[in-house]
Formats: C-alpha cells, structure tokens, sequence
C-alpha cells in the first residue's frame, strides 16, 4: 500500500499561504499555494493534482512542490533563476 502524502501546517504557514494564494501576482504560485492547502485539508495529493487544480497535474508534479515547501517555505515554490526556455539567438551587436 502506498504511503499517502500529508502536509502539516501550523496557523501562521497555513495564513501565508491563503494569503499569497489570494494576493500573488503570479498565477503559476497561486495554483501552487491552492494545491497545497487542499492537500492539508486533507484531500490525497495525487487526486488534487489530478482534478482539483485550475489545469490537471501529474502527481509527481505536486509531490515536488511539497518537497520544495517543506524544504524551503514560500520561496522553493517560485521558479527558479535559470529555468524554462532559452532564447533561440542572440540579438546583432551593432
């Protein structure tokens, strides 16, 4: 049987997360602070990635953003410096 995934929250982490669920300007960190406060609430981790999120999840996608939580706070749920696509050239240099 497979161990399901939980998040312990106390009830200043739990008001940080409502709070940058609500108020953030990136999208991207909002559904993440959602998909985690469902998971405290009690939901299993590979359902809320899967049906209770803006866009479907795979759940491995989720156990990451718990791990970089858990690891880091707030911050390990930004993106990172460095990632995503690349420019295709550089511009001229006059």
């Amino acid at each position: 049987m497979p161990k399901i995934r939980t998040l312990e929250l106390s009830e200043a982490q739990r008001q940080e997360l409502i709070d940058v669920r609500d108020h953030a300007a990136e999208p991207y960190l909002r559904e993440r602070c959602a998909g985690l406060l469902k998971v405290a609430d009690g939901l299993k981790a590979a359902d809320v990635a899967r049906r209770f999120l803006l866009k479907a999840h795979k759940p491995d996608t989720l156990y990451t953003w718990l791990n970089r939580y858990q690891q880091q706070g707030i911050q390990g749920l930004k993106i990172r410096f460095g990632r995503g696509r690349k420019p295709a050239f550089s511009p001229c240099e006059p």
